[in-house]
């Protein structure tokens, strides 16, 4: 099975865990977990393969996708995950340091950017090897702290560090091409900071490794087009869905509609 075909069926695999798991919370950020998973993918299955590499969930309400895949890869028990968001448990609504595999403490939107910032400029001070790479929401870009570490990045060339955006276009509960309508275009506001920036479709493995294995001759952008709650149909877009937590019989419409998927 190549690589495309692979994460699909991780993907599915991923979203029908957070969708099981939600049954036991009122709450879960179901939908901008489901838009970021095939990046969080590719990220740990291409990327967080060395140790010297590190990456950072600045998009910290998606932190159950970064969960799951710990818990794949056995850094985190089922117990601990059976507790997400319950007393005694360690895995919070947003990631925390030194939960095994979470390198920083994120949530504040647009916390994760400077912190990365700081990690790759050690790295080069230090001489160490690895990358630095970090997922922001674009929602988080409206955070001026943001474009300061974007600034500074570029100032301190470091071509060690990546970030990628999940541009979903929503912020909460509204379309961010309708109410911030000067946000846009972001891969020019990257550019014009010095940055080397891709887009591609958020979705797509191929798409996104086709930009990750280009040579960083800079710091380095990929801006993923992403659908909020993309895999079920009724979360699609639909901003509710940035909050709540499916009904029984939501629950098993969504679980059928993940198995019929192509």
């Amino acid at each position: 099975m190549n690589n495309y075909l692979a994460s699909i069926k991780r993907c599915k695999i991923y979203r029908k865990k957070i969708l099981l798991l939600s049954k036991k919370l009122s709450a879960l950020h179901i939908a901008p977990a489901f838009s970021c998973i095939e990046i969080v993918d590719f990220i740990y299955s291409k990327f967080i393969n060395k140790k010297e590499n590190i990456f950072i969930m600045s998009k910290g309400h998606a932190s159950i996708i970064q969960y799951i895949v710990l818990n794949e890869k056995g850094l985190i028990s089922n117990k601990e995950l059976d507790r997400f968001c319950k007393p005694n448990g360690i895995l919070g609504t947003h990631p925390d340091y030194g939960t095994p595999g979470i390198y920083a403490s994120t949530g504040s939107l647009g916390h994760g950017a400077g912190l990365a910032v700081g990690r790759a400029y050690a790295k080069k001070v230090m001489k160490q090897k690895g990358f630095v790479i970090c997922l922001l929401s674009d929602g988080e870009l409206q955070e001026g702290s943001t474009w300061e570490a974007v600034m500074m990045a570029a100032n301190k060339k470091l071509d060690n560090l990546i970030f990628f955006v999940d541009n979903n276009d929503f912020s909460g509960l509204e379309r961010m091409s309708v109410s911030h309508k000067a946000f846009y275009p972001i891969d020019k506001k990257f550019s014009s900071f010095g940055w080397q920036t891709f887009k591609v479709n958020g979705h797509n493995y191929n798409q996104i490794n086709n930009c990750f294995k280009k040579k960083n001759l800079k710091p380095k952008v990929i801006i993923c087009k992403t659908i909020k709650g993309k895999g079920v149909s009724f979360m699609e877009n639909v901003p509710i869905w940035h909050y709540r937590s499916p009904n029984e019989k939501e629950l098993i419409t969504a679980l059928k509609e993940l198995d019929n998927e192509k």
